[in-house]
């Protein structure tokens, strides 16, 4: 809802800066200039972006983590556990009220269920307005 008034810096999609805006023509054809002198320099030097990249890519070592005495060890045996097809655990019993002070369960406003002690307050609680 507010993510417009972040900086983008805290944005989780990037920092893509889009299209440049410049104030006036001349300001853009100086800007053009300066980026072909300077991707000029960079091929002349033997410096280009894409192939220094993916040369440096190419010769990175795979990163081995180093073996830690905390961690479990990997060679050890695997236990398996048991498997009786019989399922994750058996079904509970049904909990069912076997005591004689409740007779019963009244509805006193919306959904709010309320315990009943006697035939009285079955007949008040049926009574009040709804």
């Amino acid at each position: 809802m507010s993510m417009h008034l972040h900086h983008p810096s805290l944005s989780l999609n990037g920092k893509k800066k889009g299209k440049h805006k410049f104030r006036n023509a001349d300001e853009a054809r100086k800007a053009r200039e300066l980026d072909k002198e300077w991707n000029e320099l960079l091929k002349r030097n033997g410096i280009e972006a894409e192939e220094k990249r993916r040369k440096r890519a190419l010769s990175s070592e795979v990163y081995i983590p180093p073996k830690d005495s905390t961690r479990r060890q990997t060679n050890t045996e695997n236990v398996r556990s048991l498997n009786t097809g019989l399922g994750v655990a058996p079904l509970a019993p049904a909990k069912v009220y076997t005591g004689t002070k409740v007779k019963g369960i009244a509805t006193m406003h919306k959904s709010n269920a309320v315990p009943v002690f006697s035939d009285e307050e079955a007949v008040d609680i049926a009574k009040m307005r709804r």
